[in-house]
Formats: structure tokens, C-alpha cells, sequence
């Protein structure tokens, strides 16, 4: 294989519902086909298609990478009043370095469903990630991330805080994310990132938030948005990606931040140090007392006859 010279670390697969429509095989034979080592998938609010991709994807040569895009809270970063149903939520995207960490994005996700409130996003916190941050590193979600969003309120000094809070959650598991969608939002906190990053020593890392496989598929997904939304196609004042959401080739990304080669680097980097995946196991049982002298499969046998029985 040719040198990877790019890793895609940010996708919404099929499994992000009507949030996204890239099919998993199809992903993969994409990869394959631009000579890439690794993909990951960070499908929004679940891990679903964690295994049925570790499977395919380790199958034809293609290291995955399981992550996944959160909702974080922080309102104490903000200074405007909010009711509870309207809280300060930004994206947060983590990938499993480890199989700790990979556990632990399983717990954070199932638990902001578990504890969720009614009428409120599902989502984490800070507390939740300085509690299961172990074996995860973090990507900060660009301009719809924490930092981002300060930024881009003008609250310059408290996204430098959030940004030093997150350090000191995951260190040097910590990367400052760039995306070039052609999004003004993107556009007016680059260069504020790209100061913060060189300033504390923070990495950056180029990621393309793809949202489907190839650009003539924008129309789809921008009508499964809107079925998302329950919103029309001709409203204007709705959410939408752009034309450009989708799965770009090493050489598009390359040629796209070409100004920063080191965040197209820092995606394989990335993946050089992700070493874990799900894995297929037995179904885990419940323990139970058998009856004195009766082994598992007579009991088992015991219960099927009782069963036609009845």
C-alpha cells in the first residue's frame, strides 16, 4: 500500500438515522479504493454500527475506528440565562483509543439516555468526561464545539477556559478541530483555533463531518434532514450541511488544507495510536443456582420439555 497520506475521523454513517446516509460496506470499499489505512465512524448520540463495522471493516484491511458525536453541556462557560429545556449545548466528537476507552464511550453514551430529562437533548458534561475520559481521545467539534461557539459569541477568554479545562481532562489526547465546509462560522474562528492551538501546545487536526459518500448525494440527504426536522425542503431558515459534506479523497484534503499540513498529518497520526475495536463475544447470561446434581445441559434440556409441555 502506498503511504496513507490522510484519515477520515469524522463520519455519520447510516446509523446516525436521518443524520446521516453513508452505507458502512460502501464506506469501505471507498476507503479502500484512496488507499486508507483506517476510518472511523462517529455516528451522532450512538454506537450501533460499532461492531457490525469492526467486523467488516477489519475484514478487507481497514483498521476501524469507533467514535462517537455527543452533545456537551457547559453553561457555566455562558453568561446568558437559559431554562433548563434551553441549555448551552455544544458537539463534542470522541474516538476509542483503547478498549478502556472504548468501554467508556459505551457508558457515557448509554447513560445520556439512562439519565436523560424529559424534554432535554440527551448529553454530557464535564463531570461525566473528567469521570470516563480514560482511553479516549477527543476532537473539539470545530465551530459547533465548545470552544467555538464562545468564539464566535466573543467570549474570547472563556473558550480559552473551556479549552484549558479539556486539556486538563484528556492532555495530550486532546486535538483542536478544523473543518473547511465553506461555512463562514468556520471561517471566523480559524485563525482564533489556530493561535489557541499553537499557544498551549495543542494539536490540530483536519476533519471533513461527512454527512454522506459522494457530492452528487447532497440532495438526498438534505431531504432526509428535513424529514429529520420535520421541516420542508423550500424553508430557507432551516440547518443544512453544504454540497461539501461529503466523503473527500486524501488528495482533495490535502490540496484543501495544504496551508496546514499538519492537521492532514495529525489524522494518521491519530490513527497509529487508536488500538482497539469491538469484538463479537458470547451473550452474557445471568448467573443462576441449578439444582443439586443437575449440570447446565440437563437443566437446560429440563426447561425446553416443561416448556412443550405446557
Amino acid at each position: 500500500m502506498v503511504n496513507p497520506i490522510f484519515v477520515h475521523l469524522r463520519n455519520h454513517t447510516e446509523y446516525s438515522l436521518c443524520l446521516g446516509a453513508i452505507k458502512l460496506k460502501k464506506m469501505i470499499a471507498k476507503a479502500k479504493e484512496y488507499n486508507m489505512p483506517a476510518v472511523a465512524i462517529t455516528d451522532t448520540g450512538n454506537m450501533f454500527g460499532a461492531l457490525e463495522y469492526s467486523l467488516a471493516a477489519s475484514k478487507e484491511g481497514i483498521q476501524p475506528i469507533i467514535g462517537c458525536e455527543l452533545l456537551l453541556e457547559a453553561d457555566e462557560f455562558f453568561d446568558d440565562s437559559k431554562s433548563e429545556r434551553e441549555k448551552n449545548f455544544s458537539k463534542i466528537v470522541l474516538l476509542a483509543q483503547t478498549d478502556e476507552g472504548f468501554y467508556n464511550i459505551v457508558d457515557l453514551d448509554s447513560n445520556i439516555f439512562l439519565k436523560r430529562q424529559n424534554g432535554i437533548a440527551p448529553h454530557i458534561n464535564f463531570e461525566w468526561l473528567k469521570n470516563k475520559n480514560s482511553g479516549i481521545i477527543c476532537l473539539t467539534g470545530g465551530c459547533e464545539g465548545l470552544i467555538g461557539k464562545l468564539l464566535l459569541k466573543g467570549k474570547k477568554n472563556e473558550a480559552e477556559k473551556a479549552l484549558l479545562e479539556l486539556k486538563e481532562i484528556f492532555g495530550d489526547r486532546l486535538y483542536i478541530e478544523l473543518l473547511r465546509h465553506g461555512l463562514k462560522d468556520e471561517v471566523d474562528t480559524e485563525k482564533d483555533f489556530i493561535d489557541l492551538a499553537y499557544k498551549h501546545n495543542i494539536p490540530l487536526v483536519a476533519t471533513n463531518d461527512c454527512h454522506f459518500l459522494t457530492k452528487d448525494m447532497f440532495k438526498a440527504q438534505d431531504v432526509l434532514s428535513c424529514i429529520s426536522e420535520g421541516r420542508y425542503i423550500t424553508e430557507t431558515n432551516r440547518k443544512r450541511q453544504t454540497p461539501e459534506h461529503y466523503f473527500k479523497s486524501p488528495e482533495e484534503m490535502v490540496t484543501l488544507f495544504a496551508d496546514i499540513p499538519e492537521a492532514i498529518e495529525n489524522t494518521i497520526n491519530i490513527a497509529k495510536r487508536i488500538h482497539t475495536m469491538a469484538y463479537t463475544r458470547k451473550p452474557t447470561l445471568p448467573h443462576f443456582q441449578l439444582p443439586e446434581g443437575m449440570t447446565e445441559a440437563d437443566y437446560m434440556r429440563k426447561l425446553s420439555v416443561e416448556g412443550l409441555e405446557r
